[in-house]
Order: C-alpha cells, then sequence, then structure tokens
C-alpha cells in the first residue's frame, strides 16, 4: 500500500467540487490559512454556480471532477457535493492518489461509506470527514467536563434540531429530500448533532426511531425523533423537525449527570444555557466567555477543523475526525431508518 509523505516545502493545494451554500465555508476556512494552503481548483455541473465560485476565489474552474483532475494537481479535493455522491466521487479521487475531504454526511448508505473507507485506505491517501460542529467553543468546555469525569455517572441527554427548511429550499436543489442522494431531515440536518451525541456520550446500543413527513414535498423525513440507549446504560434521545416556525429555533445539546448538569443551546450549539456542577472547576468562569451569537447554524469551525487536516497533511498531527469516525454516525443514522421502517429496536454494530 502506498503512504503519502508529508507536505512540508509547499503550500497544501485543495480543490472543492460542488459550490453551493456551504461552500463557501470552505473557501473562507483555506483563505483563513492562505500561509499554509491554497485552493487551486472550483468543480460544478451547474454553469452559474461555477462562474461564481471562479469569480469568488480565483481558482481554475472545471464542469467535471475528471476535467478537474486532468487539469490541475491538487493534494486533496473537497466534496462538497451531495450526500450521495460522495462515495463514487471520493473512490475516483482515491484511484488518482488524491487525499479526500468530504463533507457530512460521509455517504447515505452505511455500505458506501465503508467503500469510502476501503478505497481510501487501500489507495494510501486521508480520508477526513466534516465535523466542526465539535470544534465550537461551548462543545470544547462539555467534552473536556465529560474526560474529566465531573459529571459522574451520566444518566439522560437530549438532543433537540427545531429548524426551518421551506419547501422552497427544497425545490432549489432537485437532490435534496431525495432518498438516494440526500435523506431527510436526521440524515441532513441534524447529522451533525447525531455526531455530537455519540461522541460526548457515547457509544449508542440500539435505537428506536420514528419518522414522518409532514409538510414538506419531498421523499425522505422533515420530522423524527429517535430514543436511545448508551453502551454506558445512559438513555438519549433526538428530536428534530425542520418545520419550526417561523424561524430556525434551537440546535441544542442537554446533558444530566450523577454530579452535573449542562444545556448548550441557542440556534445551533452556541450558547451554555445552563452550567451546574456539584464540585468546583477553573472552567467555571471559562464558561461566560464560551457562547457566541452566529447567524448561520454551521458555527465557527470549518477554520479550525482545516487547521487539523493542514496539519495531518504536513505530518504534524493525526486527523481528529477521519473516515472511520464518520461512519459511526452514519451507522447510528442508517439504524434510525431502519428502525422507522420496521417498527422495531435496531442495535449496534449493525448486521447487514
Amino acid at each position: 500500500m502506498p503512504v503519502s509523505l508529508p507536505i512540508l516545502d509547499r503550500k497544501i493545494r485543495f480543490a472543492l467540487v460542488g459550490c453551493g451554500r456551504i461552500a463557501h465555508n470552505h473557501f473562507a476556512a483555506i483563505a483563513k490559512h492562505g500561509e499554509r494552503a491554497e485552493l487551486v481548483a472550483v468543480c460544478d455541473t451547474q454553469p452559474e454556480a461555477l462562474a461564481a465560485a471562479v469569480a469568488t476565489t480565483g481558482a481554475a474552474g472545471f464542469a467535471s471532477l475528471d476535467a478537474l483532475l486532468a487539469g490541475s494537481q491538487p493534494d486533496i479535493v473537497v466534496l462538497a457535493t451531495p450526500s450521495g455522491l460522495h462515495s463514487q466521487q471520493a473512490i475516483r479521487l482515491a484511484q488518482a492518489g488524491v487525499h479526500v475531504l468530504s463533507e457530512k454526511p460521509m455517504a447515505t448508505k452505511f455500505e458506501e461509506g465503508q467503500a469510502m473507507v476501503r478505497a481510501c485506505r487501500d489507495a494510501g491517501v486521508k480520508l477526513f470527514v466534516v465535523k466542526q460542529n465539535r470544534l465550537n467553543a461551548t462543545v470544547q468546555l462539555v467534552k473536556k467536563a465529560i474526560d474529566e469525569g465531573r459529571f459522574g455517572r451520566i444518566y439522560m441527554s437530549t438532543v433537540n434540531v427545531f429548524w426551518t427548511r421551506p419547501q422552497s429550499y427544497y425545490d432549489a436543489a432537485k437532490w435534496r429530500g431525495r432518498w438516494d442522494l440526500d435523506g431527510g431531515a436526521f440524515m441532513n440536518q441534524a447529522s451533525h448533532y447525531v455526531d455530537l451525541l455519540d461522541w460526548l456520550v457515547g457509544p449508542v446500543d440500539s435505537v428506536h426511531a420514528y419518522t414522518a413527513t409532514l409538510a414538506r414535498d419531498i421523499e425522505a423525513e422533515d420530522t423524527g425523533v429517535m430514543s436511545v440507549r448508551l453502551r454506558h446504560g445512559g438513555l438519549a434521545s433526538i428530536n428534530v423537525t425542520m418545520l419550526t416556525w417561523p424561524q430556525n429555533l434551537e440546535g441544542s445539546i442537554t446533558i444530566l449527570g450523577e454530579k452535573g448538569t449542562v444545556k448548550i443551546g441557542g440556534t445551533a450549539v452556541n450558547k451554555i444555557e445552563h452550567w451546574a456542577f456539584a464540585e468546583p472547576h477553573p472552567d467555571d468562569e471559562a464558561v461566560k466567555n464560551a457562547s457566541y451569537e452566529t447567524g448561520s447554524v454551521y458555527g465557527f469551525g470549518h477554520p479550525l477543523y482545516y487547521d487539523n487536516v493542514i496539519r495531518t497533511l504536513r505530518g504534524e498531527a493525526h486527523a481528529e475526525v477521519d473516515g472511520y469516525e464518520g461512519l459511526r454516525s452514519l451507522e447510528i443514522l442508517i439504524a434510525a431508518y431502519r428502525s422507522a421502517r420496521d417498527g422495531q429496536r435496531v442495535g449496534l454494530p449493525l448486521v447487514f
């Protein structure tokens, strides 16, 4: 198996495929690390989106992934395309010897996510999966408190994602809300929150889920609830809807433990709304400055995530969220869909 060498003598060359709404977060993150990274190419099948990305970034533009690989020499390609395309694109890049950075979710089918991991492993290239919410200052404080045992035994955790996506959002791109390319509220909008639950208090033992398409004209769900049993014995729930009126209300996680209770809320886990522990700690003061305002559900984690990607490719760090980590939340999502379809509890790991 070939092993890629650290890139130390020049800037790391990034390319991006899929110039939709999330692409601008990636453009900004790469620009923020301009001393170590550069965007050399962008790609989109829609001429208008491609032209806008070229005008914004100054990078070379290509109408297909094959054309991009033939006409540029990226070290790593960012996949910001519809989720159902990630697997075949990642495999193509791995075969070309190019590292892969996939937006969430890494795939819409578990076996396709596994195929991505295998292809990159066999080709000796890195596979990164974007989970930038882990790097929010609010979330980092909670993770530290958990790792230090401040909660004691964790009894219950609850995630709420109460956002709104009008029909016009789905109509603007035909792939949105489709099972094969996107999935629904769980798979798309709430996938970061499923990851946070698993990362903070997992691993997950089993799930029982219900999904419904109540108001949007899409294949997948606009609303869902998931009951979760955790491996350590605690319970959790995830409640998601894209039907909140009239605007995004809450993206939160609450953790109830033996010796501590915390809620991170706001629109996108950006505010520490409750922080109480039996024993005092210096971090209790840091909580006062951890919350931040955001007009975006994406938060400000992309530049921090890119720092880890860049340092990993330079041989200075290990990937914090690689393909194997990406598979963990994908497996939970697939288990939830299987549970909702069959009306029964589904245990992990999945059996096919």
